[in-house]
């Protein structure tokens, strides 16, 4: 068996702040089925050797708050940025003068999640754990992948210190996200498992972002009332809880849920997808037109570029299913890093808004026992309020007409 699919991936909940027990009632999730797995955004997947008996299961929840849409149908509410002005026009206006369309679009995601390492929050440091993803898109849809385990690190130089002091160890153990289940993250570059070193993956022949294919996604309109004319026909199964997996048009969706799904495809035509300049920018203006969509202030993104942060109005841009739902005791905001001046997305963390807080009953494991999620199963259970829990980097977003690093098809 591969090491990929021998390790099982995980990564911390994102979720609308809501009190578990009624979120369990509401979604019903102890009699319901577990969903049939789909394609969906995700960040931070994370590779753990399992230092305990059984495997590291995915744990990630995704809620929608109850507030209503403020704009009304066919309206829309320009983003407003104070001083800064409109960041994301401007980020339009700079899509539009990048390079044409070429060979390949070539993607270099890096996805990292921060695991807290020790017993106590006074004595804790955290530690990064990152993954690799190169994508080479060719016009014709078929995809090349390459991914690549990179080692674990101290998140901030305070930890790298409290690391040192620990000992420098090159593997540490963290909580996994599954109740009573420990993971291991490698630091040293000579591991198996945290050497960086390149790995083709098997996928689809055709890469499709939403059912779209490359040639669809570049007939996409370019004006951005079009555009999201045209989104909003998309079908999928877009609710975060339900208790079927039907699919429906993107367009029957009403409130936060729409927001949140044109967000999430929005994403990935700004990010992932071989996408036009000129669609890419109407992009860029859609989003402006979406209700609650905000811009801060200035930040870097974990590769230390510089951006601006823009808050979708949703914790989540992530469709998940019922099986996930409990596997969560605190909440957080996505947030996106641009750069107005070229156009770019670089960057989405999930920042926490509530830590780690209380417990929750889990369904029977295999042996039939009961089972319990505490705070102290949770990866994340020593961060405060606004700090970094995962992220979605993109080091590389271009067109090019080259793919000699990609690896040979198989």
């Amino acid at each position: 068996m591969d090491e990929i699919d021998a390790l099982r991936q995980m990564r911390p909940a994102l979720a609308q702040e809501e009190n578990p027990d009624r979120l369990a009632l509401r979604t019903n999730w102890r009699s319901a089925p577990a969903p049939r797995s789909r394609a969906r955004r995700r960040l931070a997947v994370p590779l753990l050797g399992v230092a305990a008996a059984g495997t590291v299961a995915a744990g990630s929840v995704a809620v929608l708050s109850g507030h209503s849409d403020p704009r009304p149908p066919g309206r829309s509410i320009p983003l407003r940025t104070g001083g800064d002005g409109n960041v994301l026009l401007a980020a339009a206006t700079s899509a539009e003068k990048a390079a044409p369309s070429r060979e390949y679009w070539h993607t270099r995601r890096i996805d990292g999640t921060i695991f807290a390492v020790g017993r106590t929050r006074a004595a804790h440091y955290k530690i990064e754990s990152r993954q690799q993803y190169d994508s080479w898109i060719g016009r014709d849809g078929k995809e090349l992948r390459n991914y690549t385990d990179l080692p674990a690190r101290p998140w901030t130089a305070q930890d790298k210190a409290k690391w040192q002091r620990a000992g420098s160890p090159m593997t540490v153990n963290v909580p996994s996200g599954e109740p009573g289940v420990m993971g291991t993250l490698f630091l040293n570059t000579k591991s198996p498992v945290g050497a960086p070193h390149p790995r083709p993956m098997k996928g689809d022949e055709v890469r499709r972002f939403y059912g779209m294919t490359s040639a669809q996604i570049a007939k996409l309109p370019a004006e951005p009332k079009a555009l999201e004319k045209t989104l909003l026909g998309l079908r999928g199964n877009w609710h975060a809880y339900s208790s079927t997996a039907g699919k429906e048009p993107l367009g029957a969706l009403r409130g936060e849920e729409r927001v949140r799904a044109l967000s999430d495809v929005a994403g990935d035509l700004l990010a992932d997808a071989p996408t036009p300049p000129k669609v890419r920018a109407a992009a860029f203006r859609m989003l402006a037109t979406l209700p609650g969509v905000q811009a801060g202030g200035r930040t870097t993104d974990p590769l230390g570029r510089t951006g601006t942060v823009i808050s979708l109005p949703v914790e989540t841009t992530v469709p998940l299913g019922i099986y996930t739902a409990p596997k969560q005791l605190g909440t957080y905001q996505r947030q996106w890093i641009i750069d107005p001046g070229t156009g770019t997305l670089l960057a989405m963390r999930d920042v926490v808004a509530t830590p780690p807080h209380g417990s929750r009953r889990l369904p029977p494991g295999d042996d039939g026992r009961p089972r319990a999620l505490r705070v102290q199963d949770m990866p994340d259970r020593f961060h405060r309020p606004g700090e970094v829990s995962s992220y979605e980097v993109y080091a590389v977003a271009e067109w090019t007409n080259s793919r000699s690093d990609a690896p040979a098809p198989r």
